[in-house]
């Protein structure tokens, strides 16, 4: 049973969807008395701006076109190491990108769905996978420090497209 989705493959108010994922990053920081500096918030910003992984050279790329002034790699990385400490995003290990997390705050493992088509991404949490990852570990005598399943495929869209 799927019990937490992010719904980056369903029709959703996308804008209420990045404002929203804002707030909770504005308010997680403010809990954990750590700064969402300009420069970190417009990197969580542009990681919500589309349901798609960003590497940080896109990123970087993207900051440089929106008006930020000379925006150095080592600068956005520190921003991404953030963002990930406080839980406000994901590394995908396989793209060797980033997404925001729609459920910062909360610990969780998840997985992520990318589509091969369009690079949209979904994250999700299901407790099915967490329970298997976690019963194999302990067979295996081994102590989870962190989890992420990334599952390439099609989305709804793209599947849409191909049956056309």
């Amino acid at each position: 049973m799927l019990s937490n989705s992010r719904v980056a493959y369903r029709e959703h108010n996308h804008l209420r969807c990045q404002n929203a994922a804002m707030q909770r990053a504005r308010s997680l920081c403010e809990q954990h008395k750590v700064r969402l500096t300009p420069i970190r918030e417009n990197v969580l910003r542009l990681l919500w701006q589309s349901h798609r992984p960003l590497g940080a050279y896109e990123i970087i790329e993207q900051l440089s076109d929106a008006g930020e002034k000379s925006v150095k790699p080592p600068t956005v990385y520190r921003a991404i190491d953030f963002l990930l400490e406080q839980g406000l995003a994901h590394r995908l290990a396989t793209l060797n990108a980033y997404i925001g997390c729609p459920f910062p705050g909360n610990p969780h493992r998840f997985a992520v769905f990318v589509c091969q088509a369009c690079g949209s991404a979904a994250e999700s949490s299901f407790e099915a996978i967490d329970n298997a990852i976690g019963a194999a570990a302990a067979r295996a005598d081994f102590e989870v420090h962190g989890q992420a399943v990334e599952v390439t495929g099609l989305c709804p869209q793209c599947r849409g497209k191909a049956d056309d």
